[in-house]
């Protein structure tokens, strides 16, 4: 391993041990060099959201008054990374790292961007394709790269339309968590249609006698990623053993949170939704029972579901 490799490789680490337990969690069962590669593309997805918007390791979220030339700099960063060039910064060289072993499409990166974009513009959905068009960017690019990462051809479009689902299933599973939190920072992800759809008023989503209608909406939410999640876990066939086994525990744990929202139902928002060790650990180890047997799997259909644009 070259010392820049490995310089880059302990800056990686360093952020998703501080970021992410439960990705780092998945990504201890993938298989050496994916894991490495896997590491290396979390810091960069980190160092984007932190810049965008305003925040340290995820922690401490706050409108920024300089989202345009925050954008711009995030932008022209990725693209000179993604042009082999050094940036100067470990996470942005990471990406050109990724893309240089790899062969990753530069395309999903700057998709990934233009959701923080959306963001910057007080962007909200006005329908339900609106919904999944802003999950697309926000985190189905980032499976459509992680499939990538795990050794699927980026012209083999089946199979990322696939990985592709298991983003938007993580994050509508976020966005029904955080709907709390996401509405502290003057946002609102629930498409204005289905707002209307239970007699809420914008921007009153929050007040306390809406809670029975937004407990609806929650749930509504949470059938929409399991849809997903089934998706995706048929697109685990064509992954080597260990990149499905992490694929498919990553699935079950964030399934586990937008379930047990639905389950809560009022009360959904009085504690955030988390996920004990002891219960990702179970979903660890039925993903490897799952993972073995991928083989005879049929998996759903895709039809009926939003697909992003080729």
């Amino acid at each position: 391993m070259s010392l820049r490799r490995a310089a880059l490789l302990a800056h990686a680490r360093a952020t998703l041990a501080a970021g992410s337990q439960s990705f780092a969690a998945a990504a201890r069962l993938l298989d050496p060099v994916t894991r490495e590669r896997a590491e290396l593309l979390y810091a960069w997805c980190r160092a984007c959201d932190d810049i965008a918007n305003g925040q340290a390791l995820g922690a401490g979220a706050a409108r920024v008054q300089d989202a345009t030339a925050r954008l711009s700099a995030m932008r022209a960063l990725t693209a000179r990374a993604l042009s082999g060039e050094e940036t100067g910064d470990p996470a942005f060289d990471a990406l050109g790292l990724i893309a240089a072993e790899t062969g990753l499409p530069g395309r999903y990166a700057h998709d990934l961007i233009d959701g923080f974009a959306l963001d910057a513009r007080d962007w909200r959905p006005r329908s339900e394709a609106d919904l999944y068009r802003y999950c697309y960017h926000v985190a189905g690019t980032v499976g459509c790269m992680m499939a990538v990462v795990m050794g699927v051809d980026p012209a083999d479009e089946a199979v990322l339309d696939r990985a592709c689902d298991l983003g938007i299933a993580f994050q509508l599973a976020n966005i029904a968590r955080d709907i709390c939190e996401d509405d502290a920072m003057d946002r609102c992800y629930l498409p204005d249609e289905w707002l209307v759809d239970v007699d809420i008023p914008p921007g009153e989503h929050m007040k306390p006698h809406y809670r029975p209608q937004l407990a609806a909406l929650a749930r509504r939410l949470a059938e929409r990623a399991g849809r997903y999640e089934r998706s995706a876990r048929a697109g685990a066939r064509a992954l080597p053993f260990r990149s499905a086994w992490a694929v498919l525990a990553a699935a079950g744990i964030y399934g586990a949170i937008a379930r047990e929202v639905a389950r809560r139902g009022d009360h959904a928002w009085d504690h955030r939704v988390t996920i004990r060790k002891a219960a990702k650990a179970g979903w660890i180890v039925r993903a490897l029972g799952q993972a073995l047997a991928r083989g005879a799997w049929s998996g759903p259909s895709r039809e009926g579901l939003w697909t992003r644009e080729r």
